[in-house]
């Protein structure tokens, strides 16, 4: 929330904190791909740094993250519904379903237990310790469920829609990284046992090894080097759709206010739920048509990009010495992804799949198109497009499901 007192931070220029926030990114990406950088990334996150270096910067004073417009209106308003349209554009909903019934299972399997994992976890913590989930945790955790189900962008979204305070996303923020790129090495570490895995459940591997030739051929096949125009086009969609959405939402949250009685319980009469619903459709609309060829121009890397400004955003809003505050909330996050590991264990070795299934099922949600290519190609490198695809298909769904999550628990929390 934006405070009335004078700033006294170093910087006050909002066109100043941009270049500040874009040289800090750059530097985070430009080390992490550095050789001489690489064991201490493999420790610290880049994802992680992106959050608390703008955090340092506004706790230290040295912007005024509080009082500054970057995030509301542009990052969020403008940055966010871009992206959710660039990374639901390249979803191909049928390839998911020819990937075979038994990884899609796994997939939607790995999304409910995260859904009740939130809130069992939420009720176990309630019943045993109140002080875990009291005052607005319920908020922080719709939106770590958006990311674990989805993925940053939809994590902003749920942000948005329940008004999560900036350092109780920021807490959470730090327990998505924290628990979830710990689970991210188990899988990892797991996946060079696999083969012994497999053989021991009894699992049939041949659909994996079929997938490995038709991946690789159709990647081949699709990838280019994108053009001036490309970009000009994915630009176009992207914030084209952010001004249709904007220009669609006041009209159609103010006529749903005022015609449908359960409107305001779930929030469609807030013009952003529509603009994030609006953007989000209409990218999975176009990945129906030619426009999902953008793919291969990078239509999802330019979503990507606009994603990292609106995490570093968030980020400088943060206050970091209030994010030692909460230590239990590290366990309610462990507690959350044991249930959901539990669940989806349960399910695998009911349908008898591979490892890979269970692995990537679990990745593709909790660590989402960043990180699940990268437990997939532990696996075998031909295989990391299976990851982006399923991590990809979260953006979709992520939004839908964090939102009836949040409002379960905002109703468990009254």
């Amino acid at each position: 929330m934006p405070n009335d007192a004078p700033s006294t931070a170093l910087i006050t220029n909002d066109i100043v904190v941009l270049g500040l926030i874009a040289a800090t990114l750059g530097a985070v990406f430009w080390t992490s791909s550095l050789q001489s950088f690489r064991k201490f990334y493999a420790v610290v996150p880049a994802l992680l740094l992106c959050y608390l270096i703008p955090g340092l910067f506004n706790t230290f004073d040295i912007i005024d993250g509080a009082n500054s417009k970057l995030y509301n209106p542009v990052a969020s308003r403008v940055l966010l519904p871009a992206a959710l349209v660039l990374l639901t554009l390249s979803i191909d909903l049928k390839a998911v379903l020819r990937l075979g019934p038994k990884l899609v299972a796994m997939y939607a399997t790995a999304s409910i237990s995260v859904m009740l994992g939130g809130i069992l976890a939420f009720l176990l913590f309630k019943a045993v310790h109140p002080e875990t989930v009291a005052g607005d945790t319920w908020a922080g955790m719709t939106a770590l469920a958006g990311s674990w189900i989805g993925g940053g962008a939809n994590m902003l979204a749920m942000k948005e829609i329940f008004q999560v305070d900036a350092t109780t996303f920021g807490q959470f923020a730090v327990v998505d990284v924290g628990v979830g790129y710990v689970w991210m090495a188990a899988l990892i570490f797991l996946a060079g046992r696999a083969a012994a895995i497999d053989a021991r459940s009894g699992a049939d591997t041949r659909a994996i090894d079929e997938l490995k030739e038709k991946l690789a051929a159709f990647k081949a096949q699709h990838s280019r080097i994108p053009t001036l125009t490309d970009l000009m086009v994915i630009v176009g969609i992207a914030f084209g759709t952010v001004g249709l959405a904007h220009a669609l939402a006041s009209p159609l949250s103010v006529w749903f206010g005022a015609n449908v009685s359960w409107a305001r319980a779930v929030s469609l009469h807030e013009p952003f739920v529509w603009v994030v619903l609006l953007s989000t459709f209409v990218g999975l609309g176009l990945s129906f048509t030619r426009a999902r060829t953008l793919e291969g121009a990078g239509a999802s890397n330019v979503g990507t990009l606009l994603l990292y400004f609106l995490i570093a955003s968030i980020g400088m809003q943060m206050d970091i010495l209030a994010l030692f505050d909460r230590p239990w909330l590290y366990l309610l996050g462990l507690v959350w992804l044991a249930i959901h590991i539990v669940l989806l264990w349960i399910v695998g070795k009911l349908l008898k799949v591979p490892f890979f299934y269970f692995a990537i099922g679990s990745q593709s949600n909790i660590g989402g198109p960043a990180s699940a290519p990268v437990v997939a190609s532990a696996f075998h490198p031909s295989l990391a497009p299976v990851g982006a695809l399923l991590g990809t298909l979260g953006y979709a769904t992520g939004t839908g499901l964090a939102y009836v999550m949040g409002l379960i628990l905002r109703s468990l929390a009254a």
